[in-house]
């Protein structure tokens, strides 16, 4: 089975645990078997590999989150990278000349493709491969899985089938209406549009062919800041006549807000956090190593990182996105593909930063043109190389790079570490990588 999963977006309406770094799928609240908490992107790739253990796993994805995916699932999964954001048909496009292209997919293989962050049970896995099965026999040039509504929803698309079989052909598609149209829509046996489709992979291929002059995924990929920004629905489905749908009516959940996610979590508190016994249908999600006490409380959410606090009426959380668009500063958490770092402190001429890289990993070998650093190491064994030079370091143990300085540190165990930063202009911008023959 091949499937693609389209993660985009900064998740802005789950802030402050979602930013421009660090969008809603990774954001780890769902308690998995072993009793630690797992991402959403991180519930998807493990019930995909239950139900297809060899299932051929490719992200479609911006730059900003390859280090989060590495970071939460390894190196082993398909990333098809775009270049800059150009909304879901550049992206399926880009994402089925990768599989042609550099995987070596045929064009007669089904390829499924669905959002990374819907919350489902393992029903919905198995109609994917039913789904894929499906366009691999030539059902239609297009299979489109219907969510069974469970209310007049205003935030979703509608599908109308021409018949009530489990497979149908499609009759219409309906733009996201007010509650009212949908209630119309759904007494004429109306499915949610989720996102979720499969092709041969050679349909999707052609199409983009015709709708875009390029060769090959090289050629795509190096031209794809000049790509009109189109949807898939828009460049594809609705031009399409060759189009069935499959029902589906397992559990289905869109996670994009904070009211549906704590819906879906499994205990009212992660993290520190304290509810007296007035309180009623209330969440914390703590990201801080500070207690939190919650009093008198009902219908409320409060998160806590140290990008901000919010503290919300639920149904109210739902309305976030434009105060947040507001908020300007400095990221202050962020997982990149050799562990993570969260800033403990800003000054005028002064970053302080705590690190953690992963046993086995390192940084990359880099420098800074305008700015001086310092690293304490607080646990942990590695190495340091410094301008060339070698040394093993443990707790306690403190390096310093003057600005122009290559540096790296590699993890034997994991590592923690106090990064200190000193100069006038501090940023992300300054860095420069550096091929490190080690």
């Amino acid at each position: 089975m091949n499937i693609v999963l389209l993660s985009g977006g900064s998740g802005k309406r789950l802030w402050p645990l979602s930013n421009d770094i660090r969008s809603k799928q990774f954001i780890k609240i769902f308690k998995g078997a072993d009793g630690e908490y797992e991402s959403m992107v991180q519930r998807m790739y493990r019930q995909i590999r239950l139900i297809d253990a060899d299932a051929k796993v490719t992200i479609a994805t911006s730059k900003n989150q390859v280090s989060a995916i590495h970071n939460q699932l390894g190196s082993d999964v398909g990333i098809s990278l775009e270049p800059c954001r150009r909304d879901t048909f550049p992206a399926i496009a880009l994402a089925t000349a990768y599989l042609h292209d550099v995987q070596g997919v045929s064009e007669e293989e089904a390829v499924v493709v669905c959002p990374v962050d819907p919350y489902v049970d393992e029903s919905y896995f198995k109609a994917l491969k039913s789904l894929g099965d499906l366009a691999a026999d030539g059902e239609a040039n297009l299979v489109l899985m219907g969510i069974e509504p469970t209310y007049p929803s205003e935030k979703y698309g509608y599908i109308i089938p021409r018949s009530k079989e489990q497979v149908s052909p499609v009759d219409t598609f309906k733009e996201k209406p007010d509650a009212e149209t949908a209630k119309d829509y759904i007494s004429k046996g109306a499915l949610w549009n989720g996102g979720v489709f499969a092709y041969k992979l050679g349909y999707v291929l052609k199409r983009a062919h015709e709708l875009i002059d390029f060769t090959d995924y090289y050629d795509l990929f190096n031209k794809y800041d000049t790509l009109t920004k189109i949807s898939f629905d828009y460049a594809v489905v609705e031009k399409e006549d060759d189009i069935a749908v499959m029902r589906f009516a397992g559990e289905w959940k869109d996670l994009g807000t904070w009211n549906t996610l704590t819906e879906a979590m499994e205990e009212p508190i992660i993290g520190k956090g304290i509810m007296d016994e007035t309180c009623e249908n209330v969440h914390v999600i703590n990201e801080l190593d500070l207690p939190l006490l919650c009093m008198g409380l009902k219908d409320v959410v409060v998160s806590a990182s140290p990008d901000g606090i919010l503290v919300s009426d639920k149904n109210q959380s739902s309305y976030i996105k434009p105060y947040v668009d507001n908020i300007e500063g400095q990221i202050m958490y962020a997982e990149k593909s050799w562990g993570s770092y969260r800033v403990m402190d800003v000054e005028d001429e002064s970053m302080t930063i705590k690190v953690t890289l992963k046993a086995g990993h390192q940084m990359n070998y880099h420098s800074h043109e305008r700015r001086n650093e310092m690293w304490t190491i607080i646990s942990g064994k590695g190495r340091t190389i410094v301008d060339g030079m070698e040394q093993s370091v443990s707790a306690g143990d403190v390096i310093t790079m003057q600005a122009g300085c290559k540096h790296t540190i590699i993890a034997v165990t994991e590592l923690k570490l106090i990064e200190v930063q000193l100069g006038r202009e501090i940023s992300v911008d300054d860095k420069k990588k550096h091929d490190l023959d080690f």
